[in-house]
């Protein structure tokens, strides 16, 4: 393999991991799907982009988590109650996914966020009504949000921050906080991953991880300076782009 080839894959994986961290930071979502779905056009192996794409979540979280700590996007209340559910839910999918096919229930995840998509674009153009961070369903959307994401290859954006976005939630304060807790969520779901694969198979990913360490800053930036209403329709179009395209 020459060095030239070497240094080409190289880029294409940092452009890669920038591009996906860049909407991921200002969106609260989609870094997963993107890294996935674009290593995956590239020829990586799929098991390969799945460890790869969690492996260097555990970096860019910790970079975007504390961007947007920077920038006062983060409610540590809501980090709280989305955490710990988001963990336990990360590490049982892992276990399931080494004994089920995760592709089983994609179809039914692409529908639910198509669904969810087009009720945040409704939100968007109507009053807003702020919830308290104390809404009941955060540690269950934060525990499949974790489940589905070990399981799909991707999944903790989408699930957590268009579920509580629907909710009423503030947008800058959920894409903050779900950010910064993805860090503890794809730490134990990338343990999983090392434990099975071992390191060798994740040396590929230092390219991502450069890309999108070099990107998070500029999503949180993104974030606190975008207004609410273009900040939910984008993340509406996201959602409903990306989960269309999974589901056919």
């Amino acid at each position: 393999m020459s060095l030239d080839f070497l240094t080409s894959e190289f880029l294409i994986f940092v452009a890669i991991g920038f591009f996906a961290q860049i909407i991921d930071g200002a969106l609260g979502m989609a870094f997963g799907v993107l890294t996935t779905t674009s290593l995956l056009a590239v020829g990586v192996a799929p098991a390969a982009a799945s460890a790869m794409t969690h492996v260097t979540e555990c970096f860019t979280t910790a970079a975007s988590g504390a961007s947007h700590l920077y920038n006062r996007n983060v409610d540590w209340r809501l980090v709280a109650r989305l955490a710990p559910a988001g963990m336990i839910g990360g590490a049982i999918g892992a276990y399931v996914l080494s004994n089920i096919d995760g592709k089983v229930i994609e179809p039914f995840v692409s529908v639910y966020l198509i669904v969810v998509g087009l009720f945040i674009l409704y939100k968007a153009f109507q009053p807003k009504f702020p919830r308290d961070v104390r809404d009941w369903i955060v540690p269950f959307v934060g525990g499949a949000g974790g489940l589905l994401d070990a399981m799909g290859g991707g999944g903790w954006g989408p699930i957590v921050t268009s579920s509580l976005l629907g909710r009423g939630h503030d947008p800058k304060k959920v894409i903050g906080s779900t950010n910064l807790t993805e860090f503890a969520v794809t730490t134990v779901i990338s343990a999983t991953f090392i434990v099975a694969l071992g390191w060798s198979e994740l040396s590929s990913a230092l390219g991502l991880i450069l890309g999108g360490i070099l990107a998070a800053p500029i999503g949180a930036f993104i974030v606190r300076h975008l207004p609410v209403k273009p900040l939910m329709i984008a993340v509406s179009v996201i959602i409903i782009g990306t989960a269309a395209v999974r589901l056919v």
